[in-house]
C-alpha cells in the first residue's frame, strides 16, 4: 500500500460533516417515513434509518471526505461495520432514553443524539480507525 499522508484535518472534518449531512438526511427521511407513513415503532425506524444513513456515509467517506480509495475496500468495510454498529447502538439508545425518560419528541431526540454521536464519535472513528 502506498504510504500517503492523511488529508488535512480541517478539510476532512468539513467534508466529513457535509457527507454526514447527506447521510443524516437519508437517515431522517427513512425514520420519519417508516414511522409516520408505515406506522412502525419509532425505535425500529430509528435503527433502520441509521442503517440506511450508514451505507451513504461509508461511500461518501471513502471516496470523498477522507479520499482513502487506495486501500482495499474489505478492511475499511469491516472497520466501518464495527464503527457503524457502535454508532447505531449509541444513536438508538440515545433516542430511546431521551424520548422515554425525558419526554422529548423522537425527532428532537434524534437531532440531539445524531449531533453528539456524529461529531464526538463517528468523525474520530472514521478518521483514525476506518479510513486511517
Amino acid at each position: 500500500m502506498e504510504n500517503r499522508s492523511k488529508e488535512p484535518l480541517i478539510g476532512s472534518f468539513f467534508r466529513s460533516q457535509a457527507a454526514s449531512f447527506v447521510a443524516t438526511a437519508t437517515d431522517y427521511f427513512v425514520l420519519i417515513f417508516v414511522t409516520e407513513v408505515l406506522g412502525v415503532w419509532y425505535v425500529a425506524s430509528a435503527a433502520l434509518g441509521a442503517f440506511c444513513g450508514a451505507i451513504v456515509s461509508f461511500f461518501l467517506g471513502r471516496n470523498w471526505a477522507f479520499k482513502r480509495t487506495q486501500e482495499g475496500i474489505g478492511g475499511q468495510l469491516l472497520r466501518y461495520i464495527l464503527t457503524s454498529c457502535s454508532s447505531l447502538i449509541l444513536n438508538t439508545l440515545g433516542v430511546y432514553l431521551l424520548t422515554e425518560y425525558f419526554a422529548t419528541h423522537y425527532i428532537l431526540s434524534k437531532t440531539i443524539v445524531s449531533f453528539l454521536v456524529g461529531v464526538g464519535f463517528n468523525f474520530v472513528m472514521y478518521r483514525y480507525f476506518v479510513f486511517k
